[in-house]
């Protein structure tokens, strides 16, 4: 929900391999800032995205008219042989 977790959503999901090191203090004073860093580092190992080809419209269209027409064909070939 942050402006790093948006700015980082596309390279910590996906198909790649990410590797994130948190920097965490054994020092008692900055106790808030080393939970708020593995809470972020929680957070951001349950990033997902969904993954999709960058496609022209009209290449698309022509991908799913093709896989319609080679179904018709099939299904043209199968009643030819029943009749």
């Amino acid at each position: 929900d942050s402006k790093l977790t948006s700015l980082l959503q596309q390279t910590l999901g996906g198909n790649s391999i990410t590797v994130m090191i948190a920097c965490v203090s054994p020092s008692d004073l900055s106790y808030e800032e080393n939970l708020s860093t593995l809470e972020y580092a929680s957070r951001a190992k349950n990033i997902t995205n969904h993954v999709y080809a960058n496609e022209d419209p009209k290449t698309r269209l022509i991908r799913k008219l093709k896989a319609e027409n080679a179904f018709l064909k099939d299904q043209l070939a199968r009643m030819k042989v029943l009749a």
